[in-house]
């Protein structure tokens, strides 16, 4: 696996969280990340999460939803503790992560922003999210996910 450690592998490594790491073909013209995951790793759509980096009153807050919803921002700055929440800047969110988009992993990021993890994730044995690269994913329990990543849960979609 060595040549497939991300930041977010070596965190979950280092915490003793158990994951298996999924690698599939990722097709540069796919338009949703998330759904390209799901449709190649033959798993449903609604045990996938995309990681979304948002600003909530100028400070940058991560939200993680499944794929098939869509983020709700005032919920997000709810959850966060603020007003109001717009969605970051692409070049912000790689900045301040370390990773590309499409590629976005709550886990390991460059500098450690507060996460939040949508509560639909709780009722499920096992989530999906970005390795923190385009074609990897992480298999693990939301627990694991959540602690791993210092997150709370919260609903944050609509």
């Amino acid at each position: 696996m060595a040549g497939r450690s991300t930041p977010a592998t070596i965190a979950l490594t280092r915490a003793k969280i158990p994951f298996t790491l999924h690698e599939y073909a990722h097709d540069p013209k796919a338009g949703s990340y998330g759904l390209e995951a799901s449709e190649a790793l033959g798993v449903p759509p609604e045990q996938v999460f995309k990681t979304l980096v948002a600003a909530v009153d100028g400070k940058l807050a991560v939200g993680v939803v499944p794929v098939t919803g869509q983020l709700d921002l005032k919920a997000l700055a709810a959850a966060a503790g603020g007003k109001k929440a717009v969605m970051a800047e692409v070049a912000d969110a790689e900045r301040a992560t370390g990773y590309v988009a499409g590629g976005i992993s709550p886990l390991g990021q460059k500098r450690r922003l507060p996460v939040f993890i949508d509560e639909s994730a709780r009722a499920l044995k096992t989530v999906y999210c970005s390795a923190g690269r385009r074609g990897l994913e992480i298999s693990l329990a939301p627990a694991g996910l959540a602690r791993c990543a210092g997150a709370a849960f919260a609903r944050l979609t609509p």
